[in-house]
């Protein structure tokens, strides 16, 4: 789990790809519902981190 702004980065792997995730500080859950899905864990986590940018502006 990385951290962005207001929000934590969580990812996992789901089979042949990775999934990335935004939550709230102490909330698991992905906010507003967004999982976003890359071929690699980095990929997955720099579009969950470019989402949270986006939501702090």
């Amino acid at each position: 789990m990385t951290t962005t702004g207001p929000f934590d980065i969580h990812s996992a792997a789901r089979g042949p790809h990775w999934i990335a995730w935004v939550s709230r500080p102490g909330s698991e859950g992905p906010e507003r519902s967004i999982v976003l899905i890359g071929e690699t864990q980095d990929e997955a986590v720099a579009r969950a981190r470019a989402w949270a940018e986006s939501m702090n502006k």
